[in-house]
């Protein structure tokens, strides 16, 4: 029913679809670098969608992060995508890396807007169950992101945090009414050049100003959905210890609009 309820909000977004094009174009001419941006979307994350997305493969982004990225870690069934964190095959398939887990990720690039989606997080201390925006280096561009991360150590808190052109130190811990790895909650951020506001079951729980003195992203990014264990930043995330059968996140949907 959930599904459904958003599938139609969905479709009556696409009558306003004519200022919403006007928007991006003139947000396009005006503050975006001239490669792809993409448009409104919702994704119920029923199958694997090779126009919209892509899965992180056969290689790991280095420390802290303790995992290879391996396609078959994300996975699709009765209505959910998951991602799993094993030891299978590593850590000759693994990028050399103990653990092997899954990241899935846009084809294109999205700008200001609003990014929305609807998961459980895994619980464990070393765990980190993301969704965020990203663009760096390797999309020829400075790094630039957004994040909401669960920290498994503790999932009754939610990390906020972004980045402009290599440029983090933003985090803030925000205390949840629930814990996010006993059942699926909406987790949103609106991005705006004034702007971000962090949104969980459509409650804001923190906003971050330009006017605060530092500069909030600027560069469109892909969209992101990864589970990952971490290595050697035991202050942050605590330490990890891989319980001997397979670790989930799971994802229900995912959905971005243009404002």
């Amino acid at each position: 029913m959930l599904k459904t309820t958003l599938r139609r909000q969905s479709a009556g977004g696409r009558l306003n679809l004519s200022f919403a094009l006007l928007a991006l174009a003139f947000f396009s001419l005006t503050a975006q670098p001239a490669y792809a941006i993409g448009g409104t979307f919702f994704d119920g994350l029923d199958a694997f969608n090779t126009a919209r997305w892509h899965k992180a493969d056969g290689w790991t982004n280095g420390n802290p992060f303790n995992v290879g990225w391996r396609a078959d870690h994300v996975t699709f069934a009765s209505g959910f995508m998951s991602q799993r964190l094993d030891t299978t095959p590593c850590p000759s398939g693994c990028s050399g890396k103990p653990y092997a887990a899954g990241e899935y990720r846009t084809n294109e690039y999205y700008g200001y807007g609003k990014y929305e989606t609807r998961f459980k997080a895994a619980k464990g201390s070393g765990l980190v169950t993301g969704f965020f925006t990203y663009t760096g280096p390797s999309d020829g561009t400075q790094h630039h992101e957004i994040d909401i991360e669960i920290l498994g150590k503790d999932t009754t808190k939610m990390q906020t945090n972004f980045f402009v052109n290599g440029v983090g130190g933003h985090e803030t811990v925000v205390n949840l009414w629930f814990d996010a790895a006993a059942g699926y909650h909406n987790y949103a951020f609106v991005w705006k050049a004034d702007k971000i506001e962090w949104i969980v079951d459509d409650i804001i729980v923190h906003t971050e100003y330009a006017s605060t003195g530092y500069p909030l992203p600027s560069v469109p990014g892909r969209i992101m959905m990864n589970m990952w264990a971490g290595t050697g930043v035991d202050s942050w995330l605590g330490p990890f210890t891989y319980p001997g059968t397979p670790i989930y996140a799971k994802y229900d949907w995912v959905q971005y609009f243009v404002l």
